[in-house]
């Protein structure tokens, strides 16, 4: 009752920019209903003058629910298929994974951009953007406004991307009589699913390809989603680590690692036991639906507490690398697939 009583202003006003943020999202996919929230939580808290009742909820929101919503992303994900049918992209994932993280950490370095934002820039452009950046940013103990930061990189190139990639794939050649080529190309060099999605089917319009071309860039993209698991727990490894260190052994495990990480990684593993003995993938329906729906909920509470002019003064350097990373990422996925044979 005390935990009602506390939060339930905050998280009714998150709910309230949710809704129509979902609504809008699915008329606007490249935009994506997280964006739309996080930019609407934005304006609204101008004439917010005192947060008040309304801040624990919202914080609430920003950190709990984006937590839940990881943990029932899991559900989403059937291991064995992923990995079955993305076998043939994989070497290109781990390289461009490799590429766009290694982009961002010499960059840090070079630019003196904050570890926190540079991780999750890297994260997002080289994983599946606005997913990733969620399950990071509690492993790492990132911000509201550190998240919003990275959130406004990663939509910003997703856009373009969506824009620019089918015109790139008729002057670079890709066959338009199979969507093999170009969709491996959007899988992997394409940051958010919404973007992915928009780029491959404008390329199966454009040549009459049915869905070919986006059943092979989504799966290809499922795979690249994989990569949260192994990096999310490296991250939290040395978080932990680092915190012990800093407390001279003075912290237990429990108050610094992440474990709401294991429980989406033990969600992906029900789903793919539950898909094998044939359990229809209808049943995880409704909790990837929540999951979206908490996504939206965590993007708008966060935007609640963003300052959007700190926010416009501080983002050259981020931009900067999260174009570094995109290139990086559209350079090497090409050189691969040409490597590879496939293009």
């Amino acid at each position: 009752m005390e935990f009602i009583k506390k939060n339930w202003q905050g998280m009714l006003l998150c709910i309230a920019i949710a809704v129509p943020s979902m609504l809008l999202g699915k008329q606007f996919p490249v935009i994506g209903g997280p964006v739309i929230a996080i930019l609407a939580g934005m304006v609204i808290t101008l004439f917010i003058k005192e947060k008040g009742k309304l801040e624990s909820g919202i914080k609430f929101t920003s950190k709990k629910i984006l937590q839940y919503a990881v943990v029932l992303l899991g559900f989403g994900l059937n291991l064995n298929v992923i990995l079955e049918t993305g076998r043939q992209s994989l070497p290109i994932i781990i390289v461009t994974i490799s590429t766009s993280l290694i982009i961002a950490y010499v960059l840090h370095r070079a630019m003196h951009i904050p570890g926190k934002i540079s991780t999750l820039v890297g994260v997002g452009s080289s994983i599946c953007g606005g997913s990733a950046i969620a399950a990071t940013a509690p492993v790492i103990d990132a911000d509201d406004e550190e998240v919003a930061q990275a959130i406004s990189v990663i939509f910003f190139f997703n856009v373009l991307a969506a824009v620019l990639f089918p015109m790139l794939g008729t002057v670079l050649g890709f066959s338009t009589h199979s969507g093999e080529g170009f969709g491996i190309f959007a899988g992997t060099a394409v940051n958010d699913t919404s973007s992915v999605t928009a780029a491959a089917s404008t390329w199966d319009s454009m040549f009459g390809l049915g869905s070919a071309t986006l059943d092979k860039a989504v799966t290809v993209k499922l795979t690249r989603t994989l990569a949260i698991i192994p990096i999310t727990l490296v991250l939290a490894f040395i978080r932990t680590r680092k915190a012990e260190k800093e407390a001279a052994g003075q912290v237990s495990l429990k108050q610094v690692f992440p474990f709401f990480i294991l429980y989406f990684i033990g969600a992906s593993i029900i789903t793919t036991v539950a898909l094998s003995v044939g359990i229809s993938a209808e049943v995880f329906t409704p909790l990837k639906e929540l999951s979206k729906f908490f996504i939206i909920m965590a993007m708008a509470a966060i935007g609640l507490n963003t300052n959007i002019f700190k926010l416009v003064r501080t983002g050259g350097k981020p931009i900067l690398m999260g174009m570094a990373c995109w290139v990086g990422i559209t350079a090497v996925s090409l050189l691969m697939q040409h490597f590879l044979g496939l293009w």
